[in-house]
This record gives structure tokens, sequence and C-alpha cells, in this order.
């Protein structure tokens, strides 16, 4: 985690949280027993350490706390902190939610355009070429590239480029066709922007982009909506304590 010394608004995107967003907790001995009673002096159960990555001591650790309804470090008396604590989540979830869009958005881009990939070498060209180009993708790309054609380590310590190999020796020559032009695709989107790598391909092999894209979003918001649903429902007050209020 990363902190700012400094006060106010962050940039959009910036994984720095201000100084108006945490508690820091101070590690020294306190002097007096009534500076001992002070909030900053005491640890939670969310106490964490962060480094301080921007304004005075910068590189330096500190332990703080960043739970904006903390009752040790966050009482009801500063409204004002709590908000902007929350506010700071609800911006975080945000950012976490467009990027598992945009992510899974690519991925059947990808998938679409791979499986518009007519069949044109011999399966021994292809393998040759596929073959050599695996050897050039680094661990990441290549888990990636499994995980779309459901390769998976049966146990922990199998090496990837072992089982993606396996896989293409046993693979269709419309399959290998497919993980040519995918695996160009991906070999790109390291030196070019990715999203612009994605729709120039997908231009080529005539996948809508937009309708991807419209159906991703749709599924997301269906599944929010059943995670909400599942949430109990709060408790009408009875008739009695109706009443009474």
């Amino acid at each position: 985690m990363q902190i700012s010394t400094a006060y106010g608004q962050q940039k959009e995107g910036s994984p720095l949280l201000s100084r108006n967003i945490y508690t820091e907790i101070r590690t020294e001995k306190p002097p007096t027993k009534e500076e001992a009673a002070r909030s900053e002096f005491k640890n939670c159960k969310h106490t964490t350490e962060a480094i301080v990555a921007d304004g005075i001591d910068k590189g330096e650790l500190r332990k703080i706390c960043t739970e904006p309804n903390c009752p040790v470090h966050q009482p009801a008396k500063r409204p004002q902190r709590i908000a902007d604590g929350a506010k700071w989540k609800a911006e975080q979830e945000r950012q976490r939610r467009e990027a598992a869009i945009a992510n899974t958005t690519g991925m059947r881009i990808l998938a679409a355009i791979t499986a518009a990939v007519p069949v044109r070498l011999m399966k021994r060209d292809l393998l040759f070429v596929v073959e050599r180009l695996v050897s050039t993708l680094d661990e990441n790309r290549l888990t990636v590239i499994a995980r779309q054609h459901g390769i998976k380590k049966a146990k922990e310590g199998d090496p990837i480029e072992k089982l993606f190999r396996a896989y293409l020796r046993r693979a269709e020559e419309s399959a290998l066709s497919g993980l040519l032009v995918e695996i160009a695709i991906l070999q790109a989107a390291t030196r070019q922007n990715a999203t612009q790598v994605l729709r120039e391909a997908a231009t080529v092999y005539k996948v809508d982009v937009d309708a991807i894209s419209l159906r991703v979003k749709q599924e997301f918001a269906a599944k929010e909506k059943a995670k909400l649903s599942q949430k109990p429902a709060a408790k009408a007050p009875s008739p009695k304590a109706r009443k009474s209020a």
C-alpha cells in the first residue's frame, strides 16, 4: 500500500492514499499517560503497513489505519474523514469493475478473432511457426492463451509451456491457424495500444467489437443484480413498534 503525506484529492486512478484518508499510528513510546490514551498511539485490527510514496519522508514505512468506521481511529466526531474513506473505497470498486469489464471484453474479442481465422497453411507448417512463437512468450501471456484453450495445470509445479506444447501436438489445423493470429495479436499488444491492436484485428476478421462489449457489460450487470438480490431484506418494524413510535 502506498500513501502520500499530503492532504487533498489524488488524481483519478492514483494508487496513493491522501493524508485525509488514513490515520498514521505512531510507533514511538508516548511520553505521558495522557498521550498514551490518544488514538494515534493505539493499534486496531485494521492496522497495516504502508510506504510513503509521495511527500515528506518518502520511502519510509508507516503503520496506518484506513478503515472509515474504525472505532479506535475514526470516532463519530470526524464524519468528513469517514465520508472521504467511503468515497475512496467506492472509487476503487468502480476502477476494479471497469478493469474487469475491459479485460473480459478484450478476451472475448480475441477469442472471436481466433475463431474467424481460416485454415491456410499445412499442419506441419503451422505447428512449426506456432511452436517457435510460443517460445517468445513470457509465462503470463502463455498462461492467458492456455486458459483460453482450456489448458490447466493438473498439479502445482507442472510447467505451463510443456502442457501447451503437448496441446499443440494434438491440435487441429484450424486451432493452430487461430493460435498463429492470437499470438501475433498478443505480441503486438506489448508494443502498441492493446485496444487499438484488437480493433484492427477485429476489422480484418469482421468481428463485431461493440456487440461483444455490450454483452460483457450486460453479463456483469446481471451478476451484480443477482448478488444484490441475495442480500437479506431489512426487516419491517412490528405494528407494536410503529404504534409506540
